[in-house]
């Protein structure tokens, strides 16, 4: 693999491989070889189905969705394409939105369902961008257990939250996870910390903690669990993303795109 990736750059006369501790990235002149390349293999690939004249049984479009979005989007967004567009497969992995660009960068998927806060900047600093369309904005709220101290509440001020015992997820500076609330004023007391959403809400539901969520979670919620607005602070506002890298989207991308679109 070392000797292609020399070979490729000395044909390209350009440095196409960054390569650091962490990895190895494209540099702007391996993105911009990247999305010449796809384009063609497309079109190479369009090319010998005219010729033959076979049409392809299926088309796969790979998507990836931030961490809390599979939940409410897939099933809807599957169930539509499964009616309007028999032919598609959708393939999906879960990650962050740091992730998840880093992924659409590499062309390992070829959609992305990311997540950003204000002033929504875009999801990197790569040239060129990549082609962001927004979904819907979003409101994070506090799960809370229905009974206790909260019972029978709508709202909470956000000096109740300082010392409450929070469930998080684990996060980094790279890649920030839902969890305490964004501007909980103080240090949190987290008392547990977990990346599954099912295991945060379950933890909620049985007393043992609160935690922040999209307000969009709202239908998924266990018995036990209840949404309170944050009063005293400043809402904290989250936008849905689709993203994909520039150019002109084909069909099968449009569709999901569209299908994203409707579910939300």
């Amino acid at each position: 693999m070392s000797r292609q990736a020399a070979s490729l750059e000395r044909v390209a006369g350009a440095t196409l491989f960054e390569r650091r501790s962490d990895g190895v990235r494209l540099t702007p002149a391996g993105l911009t070889l990247l999305r010449h390349a796809r384009t063609i293999l497309d079109t190479l690939t369009a090319a010998e189905r005219d010729l033959t004249g076979t049409a392809p049984r299926t088309e796969v479009v790979r998507l990836g969705v931030f961490l809390s979005a599979g939940s409410v989007v897939l099933p809807v967004m599957l169930g539509r394409l499964a009616a309007s567009d028999p032919h598609l497969t959708v393939t999906t992995v879960e990650g962050t939105t740091p992730g998840l660009t880093r992924a659409l960068r590499a062309g390992s998927i070829d959609l992305a369902v990311l997540t950003s806060r204000p002033p929504h900047r875009p999801p990197d600093d790569e040239s060129p961008r990549l082609h962001t369309e927004t979904v819907e904005d979003t409101e994070l709220v506090v799960a809370v257990p229905a009974a206790g101290v909260f019972a029978g509440r709508t709202s909470v001020h956000v000096d109740e939250l300082v010392d409450a015992p929070w469930i998080a997820a684990p996060s980094s500076r790279s890649e920030p996870l839902l969890g305490v609330w964004p501007g909980l004023p103080g240090r949190p007391r987290v008392v547990h910390s977990t990346r599954d959403w099912l295991t945060k809400l379950q933890l909620v539901a049985g007393g043992f903690g609160v935690t922040t969520v999209p307000a969009r979670l709202a239908p998924l919620l266990p018995p036990g669990v209840s949404l309170l607005h944050v009063d005293g602070a400043s809402p904290e506002i989250r936008r849905v993303l689709v993203a994909r890298l520039p150019g002109r989207a084909t069909p099968a991308v449009t569709a999901v795109t569209r299908a994203i679109m409707a579910a939300v």
